[in-house]
């Protein structure tokens, strides 16, 4: 995903929150790849190894523990993971 997709799918301002960016790509949890596109420089981000087993280990055991609510909860009684499968 490109940083401004990114920082649009995230809603955060790119000017503001670079520096979160930057500090994930230091700390080895996303990676970082520039590519030309014309005259243009492209910064695309991806996760890195270390940043799955994050997700794995500690992310994914919390989001069971504790979901996420939705505003508007559906009346058949299933949750937003099982829209999401």
């Amino acid at each position: 995903m490109n940083q401004s997709k990114l920082m649009s799918y995230c809603g955060m301002n790119n000017v503001k929150h670079k520096e979160i960016l930057d500090s994930m790509v230091e700390k080895g949890m996303i990676e970082r790849n520039e590519q030309a596109w014309g005259s243009k420089i492209i910064i695309k981000y991806s996760i890195s190894q270390k940043g799955a087993s994050i997700l794995r280990e500690i992310l994914e055991p919390y989001e069971e523990l504790f979901p996420r609510s939705s505003s508007s909860d559906s009346s058949d009684g299933s949750s937003d993971s099982d829209k999401n499968d």
